[in-house]
């Protein structure tokens, strides 16, 4: 990693003290967001001198791991995850194009079927509302 960053979201795999390292060193600790492994502990100054991290372990503690997500803008990063997870699973996770242009239009059209996936697994409300009513 090299030049100026403005923050750094990764998931849990990156909980690891060497990024925490490279990315203080560009002056961004607080921009740090990377959710801590489960079996993380906090540091040995965690009460003098609290570390980003020692500050997400904590709110974890107090709100919740989704309570913190979202405090900490990582409910975001999630959903890309879910979504890339959802595409991978249901499209599979490579593509057959050769060139860039057709890789292109094979990711539009695996998009737009899960997009159509998406909506016709979805209630429609308002005829059950209406049903009710009757």
């Amino acid at each position: 990693m090299s030049g100026p960053v403005a923050s750094f979201t990764a998931d849990g795999a990156y909980d690891q003290d060497g990024v925490y390292g490279q990315v203080a060193a560009r002056h961004l600790e607080d921009s740090v967001i990377v959710p801590p492994r489960s079996s993380a502990v906090p540091s040995d100054t965690a009460q003098a001198v609290p570390t980003m991290r020692d500050r997400h372990l904590q709110s974890i503690v107090e709100r919740g791991r989704t309570a913190w997500q979202k405090a900490a803008d990582y409910d975001w990063q999630a959903l890309v995850e879910a979504d890339i997870s959802r595409f991978k699973r249901v499209i599979g996770d490579e593509l057959r194009s050769r060139t860039d242009r057709h890789r292109a239009t094979e990711v539009a059209i695996a998009v737009n079927a899960l997009n159509q996936m998406l909506e016709l697994g979805q209630p429609n409300m308002s005829a059950y509302l209406d049903h009710e009513m009757e």
